[in-house]
């Protein structure tokens, strides 16, 4: 882990509390300990303002490249849920791997249980988008 901690930029650290207390998940496993692990790293978690940000952090909106033991390397942007879709690479904050990385930075290899068992994710490219789709979360 490149930093000792995920760091958070506090707008998005609010933001994403508030998904996490209105999220149904509690009916899948899954999905129930992915966001088990992320409220724990949350507590211990560095929050930063806007201009304090390390630009390689994965954070709302950010295009991230990773390798997966699944196959190819794969780009995602992560978004909040009610603008996840999938089939345009656009994954949820909620879903695993969504949660697996948010907070994250480039070169980080996080370990993270999936529906097929604990699998590593090493984040190879972290892109952010402009100034206008980061304030338009």
């Amino acid at each position: 882990m490149k930093y000792e901690e995920i760091i958070i930029e506090k707008r998005e650290y609010e933001l994403l509390k508030q998904i996490i207390s209105n999220a149904e998940h509690n009916k899948d496993k899954t999905y129930k300990g992915s966001i088990e692990k992320l409220t724990t790293e949350l507590k211990s978690a560095t929050i930063v303002n806007d201009q304090s940000m390390p630009a390689e952090i994965v954070r709302f909106n950010s295009i991230v490249t990773i390798q997966t033991p699944f196959g190819e390397s794969k780009r995602y942007q992560i978004v909040t849920p009610e603008k996840s879709d999938i089939a345009q690479n656009k994954l949820s904050i909620l879903a695993p791997m969504g949660l697996a990385l948010f907070g994250y930075a480039l070169s980080d290899e996080i370990m993270w249980q999936f529906p097929t068992g604990i699998h590593a994710i090493k984040i190879l490219d972290v892109e952010q988008p402009s100034a206008l789709q980061k304030n338009n979360l």
